[in-house]
């Protein structure tokens, strides 16, 4: 299987936090799937670090490149190919970070690992 971690799935990840449900853990821990971190979220992290609402150790140019290779997790670009599906979607979730992570699993066939109940409104499976 082909995961996304939403942006949250992957700060609680870093901390090893118990805010992580079980199948989150468990569809994380399992070597057969494919983990990825959207741009989108790098991008969603440095604005929040620096707006000062996001604390973190290192700043996010260090800090998710790390933890990501130290998660295993692989990045993924964003394509013109899904912004531009962002014209057919609806919009049940205003964040345009969150409506930019659903794009990309639509237009690549992955399951996002979230908690957020609006982005599992959307044509799209969603793990937690």
């Amino acid at each position: 299987m082909k995961l996304l971690l939403d942006t949250c799935t992957f700060l609680w990840l870093t901390k090893g936090s118990d805010e992580l449900s079980p199948v989150a853990i468990e569809a994380f821990a399992n070597q057969k799937n494919e983990v990825y971190l959207s741009a989108v979220s790098a991008w969603e992290i440095n604005v929040k670090y620096r707006l000062g609402k996001l604390p973190l150790p290192l700043s996010p140019d260090q800090f998710i490149p790390k933890e990501r290779k130290r998660h295993w997790v692989t990045s993924l670009d964003l394509s013109e190919k899904d912004t531009l599906h962002l014209c057919k979607l609806p919009t049940p979730h205003k964040d345009p970070f969150d409506r930019m992570l659903v794009c990309q699993a639509i237009e690549r066939s992955l399951t996002i690992i979230t908690p957020d109940p609006l982005i599992t409104q959307y044509p799209i499976r969603c793990i937690w």
